[in-house]
């Protein structure tokens, strides 16, 4: 037994002496880890910034092509289109066509949904939207002619309100 007790301090000493390397990971060793998780992580953020704004632009288009089929069939169920209405107010008798999409909410991209049934012009808006020139381009080409100043789908004006039309032109 006392043998063993000698062996067990020896051990401890030796372990814990000057000369000898303490159990653990070096400085070196450390920083290779954070180095390598640092590379990892600026790789992996732009790819996901970029996975996100695709997913959102998506949605965005996908809400907006429901809007203009609902309004659509509206107009073919009643013979025309509901009456033009503030934004952020949900168009009289279109509860039911609308039930795919949050129209009283906010837009995938901010601001508010707008229906707009004017004279020469009918179509679905976003008002205030909170995207750049490059992210709506990409999403004009989701839903038209990758061109924000012609085709069914174009900046209203002032760069923050964008329009679906349906009917007419600008």
């Amino acid at each position: 037994m006392k043998k063993q007790q000698q062996r067990e301090l020896r051990g401890r000493t030796a372990r814990n002496s000057p000369g000898r390397p303490q159990a653990g990971f070096t400085l070196t060793e450390l920083m290779i880890v954070v180095a390598i998780l640092g590379l990892l992580m600026a790789l992996a953020i732009p790819n996901f910034v970029r996975a996100r704004e695709n997913s959102l632009n998506s949605r965005y288009a996908a809400d907006m092509r429901v809007a203009a089929d609902a309004f659509i069939m509206y107009a073919q169920e009643r013979g025309n289109y509901p009456p033009d209405v503030y934004p952020g107010i949900m168009p009289e008798g279109m509860p039911e066509y609308l039930k795919r999409m949050d129209w009283l909410g906010r837009t995938p991209l901010g601001g508010q949904w707008d229906w707009d049934n004017w004279p020469r012009v009918k179509g679905v808006s976003a008002l205030e939207v909170d995207a750049g020139p490059d992210q709506l381009l990409r999403i004009d080409r989701l839903l038209d002619d990758g061109n924000l100043g012609g085709g069914a789908f174009r900046d209203r004006g002032g760069g923050s309100t964008y329009i679906y039309i349906m009917e007419g032109s600008l």
